[in-house]
C-alpha cells in the first residue's frame, strides 16, 4: 500500500509539473505576440524607432513584391532583428523573474525570429514571412487570426492600424483593428435618428460620408458629408456612386407596428428585406482586385429583431429573413459583411426606445473599430447569449447544406 501510495504521488506530481509547464507554455507564446505586437504599435508612435522600423516598410510595394534586395535585407537588420532581441531580452526578463520553466519556451520562439533574421540578413537571402508573400489578395481579412490581407491594410490602408502580427487581440484591445481614416462610407436611411447620429459619429472619425436617403430635405449639411438621394427600388442608380464607396452601410427600414395587411406585408418585406439584398448585390460586384477585397465592407442593421420580439410581427420576420441571407452570403466571402443588432432607440420607427440614436451609435462604432463582425448594441442582456448561439447555428446549418 505504501509503494502505491508513493507511485501515486510520484505521477500526479509529474502530472501536475506538465500541466504546469504546459500552460505557462502557451501563455508565454501568447505574451511574446503581445510583446511583439505592442512594440510594432510603439513604433509608430516613437520617432526614433519609427526611423529603423520605416525600413520594413519600404522594403515592399503595394502587391508586396520587394523593392530591392537591398531593401530587404535593411528591413531585417534594423527592423527585424533589433524587435527579436528586444523581445528575446523582454521575456528572458519575465521568466528569470517569475522563476516557471514553462516560460523560457516564449524566449526559444523569440529566439527563432533572432536567428531566422539574422540569417536572412548575413546571407542575404530572402525568405519572407507568409503576411508578406507577393501576389493577389484571395481571401478576406480574418478575424481570429492575422492573414495576408489583415496585414496588407497595415502597410498600405493604414499605418497606424491593424498592428497585429497572430493574434489581433491587441488591435481589437487598441481599436485599431479597422481604421475609418480617410474611408469614403456611404449610409442609407441618413434622414433617420441613427442615419444621422452615424454620419456625425463618422465625421468625427475622419472619415467622407455619404447620406443616402429618400428625403434629402432632412439632412443637416455638414463638413465632410455629400448627400445622396435615392428612391426604393431604384437601387441600380446608385452602382456609379457606389464604386467609389469603401463601406457600405445599409440603415433604413419601415415598421409597420401592428398592421397584417397585404400591403403591409409587401411593404415591410420590400423595405426591410429586398432593397437591403439589392443594394448588397450592387455593392460586391464592385469589389474586385485584391485592394478592394481588403478595404471594402458592408454593413447591415439587422436589428435585435433577429433573435428577440420587437412589438410588430412583420418587422421581425423581415429582419429575420434579411439576417438570415445575410449570414448565407458570408460564406462566400466576398467582402467583410458586419451585422448591426441594435436594441431598442428613440426614433421615428420606435418612439420608446430606451437608448439613444447618439449612444448606439458610439457603440457601433466603438466595436467596429475592434473588428466585431457582429455588432450588439442593447440593454437586453439576452441578446448577447441568444444571437451567437442563433448565428453559429445558423452558418453550421447553411455551411453543411449550401453551395456556391
Amino acid at each position: 500500500m505504501m509503494i502505491l501510495a508513493q507511485s501515486l504521488t510520484i505521477d500526479w506530481f509529474l502530472v501536475n509539473n506538465c500541466v504546469q509547464f504546459t500552460s505557462w507554455g502557451f501563455f508565454s507564446l501568447l505574451l511574446a505576440e503581445i510583446l511583439r505586437d505592442i512594440y510594432h504599435a510603439l513604433c509608430h508612435q516613437v520617432t526614433w524607432l519609427a526611423k529603423w522600423h520605416n525600413k520594413h516598410h519600404a522594403a515592399y510595394r503595394r502587391d508586396l513584391t520587394l523593392v530591392s534586395q537591398k531593401a530587404y535585407t535593411d528591413s531585417q537588420l534594423y527592423h527585424d532583428i533589433v524587435e527579436s532581441i528586444i523581445l528575446v531580452v523582454l521575456l528572458t526578463i519575465v521568466a528569470l523573474v517569475v522563476q516557471q520553466w514553462g516560460l523560457w519556451l516564449g524566449v526559444a520562439y523569440a529566439g527563432t525570429f533572432l536567428y531566422a533574421a539574422s540569417w536572412r540578413y548575413f546571407q542575404g537571402t530572402i525568405d519572407t514571412d507568409y503576411n508578406h508573400l507577393p501576389g493577389p489578395l484571395e481571401t478576406i481579412p480574418s478575424v481570429w487570426l492575422v492573414n495576408r490581407t489583415y496585414h496588407w491594410r497595415h502597410h498600405f490602408d493604414d499605418v497606424n492600424a491593424y498592428y497585429s502580427g497572430v493574434f489581433p487581440l491587441v488591435d481589437k484591445i487598441l481599436g485599431t483593428g479597422l481604421s475609418l481614416k480617410g474611408k469614403t462610407i456611404a449610409v442609407t436611411g441618413a434622414s433617420g435618428a441613427l442615419g444621422q447620429a452615424l454620419t456625425t459619429e463618422l465625421i468625427k472619425h475622419n472619415a467622407k460620408v455619404i447620406a443616402v436617403s429618400s428625403n434629402p430635405e432632412k439632412i443637416q449639411p455638414q463638413t465632410g458629408l455629400k448627400v445622396l438621394a435615392w428612391e426604393l427600388g431604384n437601387e441600380a442608380e446608385l452602382k456609379a456612386s457606389l464604386e467609389k464607396v469603401d463601406i457600405l452601410i445599409i440603415n433604413h427600414g419601415v415598421n409597420v407596428y401592428g398592421d397584417r395587411t397585404s400591403t403591409a406585408i409587401q411593404n415591410s418585406y420590400q423595405v426591410n428585406t429586398f432593397s437591403a439584398l439589392r443594394l448588397i448585390d450592387i455593392f460586391s460586384a464592385t469589389v474586385t482586385g485584391s485592394e478592394a477585397k481588403a478595404t471594402k465592407e458592408i454593413w447591415v442593421n439587422t436589428s435585435e429583431a433577429e433573435v428577440s420580439p420587437a412589438l410588430s410581427p412583420l418587422y421581425e420576420l423581415s429582419k429575420r429573413a434579411l439576417g438570415d441571407i445575410i449570414s448565407l452570403k458570408r460564406l462566400d466571402g466576398v467582402c467583410v459583411i458586419r451585422k448591426l443588432i441594435l436594441g431598442p432607440f428613440k426614433s421615428q420607427l420606435n418612439p420608446y426606445g430606451v437608448m439613444s440614436a447618439a449612444q448606439v451609435a458610439r457603440g457601433i462604432l466603438f466595436l467596429a473599430k475592434r473588428d466585431v463582425r457582429n455588432i450588439i448594441v442593447t440593454v437586453n442582456p439576452l441578446t448577447y447569449l441568444l444571437f451567437p448561439l442563433k448565428e453559429f447555428s445558423t452558418w453550421l446549418y447553411y455551411r453543411i447544406f449550401s453551395q456556391a
